[in-house]
């Protein structure tokens, strides 16, 4: 097993999360908040702007079974990387487009990779998807985790998150567990 960490803020955690647990090679996936300047931040501190986090996931996974190429595919795919602050309807700092890396291949095949995009014109506008190195993470509350799973009938999940895994599951069906 070659166990790797990989941290990505793609807009609102509940939604990378669920995106993220769907695939092959990926143990483990925590919601949480990175990025800012307050000591374990709550939800409530978060939501005000004002800590400097973002809403991120820490995804641990096999690079035996899942690169991390794949795993910045899924993440640019399964989120607007083009939107300055913002994920549809959710609107502030929290919610920013981010990669933490945690080596300097991380951050080379996330450069490499933002690059391919652009000049490939795969989005309408630029990438705003900001690459830093990997800061202290805090998992968010209890209540947080595994969200998509427990909350599946809640409007936010059904309108938002459900159709972010019907097109993971028709453009990524190679990845899925």
């Amino acid at each position: 097993m070659n166990k790797s960490i990989a941290t990505f803020a793609g807009g609102c955690f509940w939604c990378t999360e669920a995106v993220f647990l769907q695939l092959k090679g990926v143990e483990l996936v925590v919601s949480g908040y990175i990025g800012g300047t307050v000591e374990n931040p709550t939800y409530q501190q978060i939501c005000t702007g004002t800590t400097g986090h973002a809403e991120a996931i820490q995804v641990t996974f096999d690079e035996d079974l899942i690169a991390f190429e794949s795993l910045l595919e899924v993440f640019f795919a399964t989120h607007n990387p083009t939107t300055l602050n913002r994920q549809g309807a959710d609107e502030g700092t929290q919610y920013r487009s981010e990669i933490f890396y945690h080596s300097d291949n991380q951050k080379l095949l996330a450069e490499t990779y933002i690059q391919q995009l652009e000049e490939a014109k795969v989005f309408d506008s630029p990438i705003v998807t900001q690459l830093s190195p990997v800061t202290t993470f805090y998992s968010a509350e209890t209540y947080h985790q595994n969200y998509y799973q427990l909350n599946k009938e809640q409007s936010y999940c059904h309108y938002v998150i459900t159709p972010k895994m019907n097109k993971l599951s028709e453009s990524f069906t190679t990845l899925l567990k």
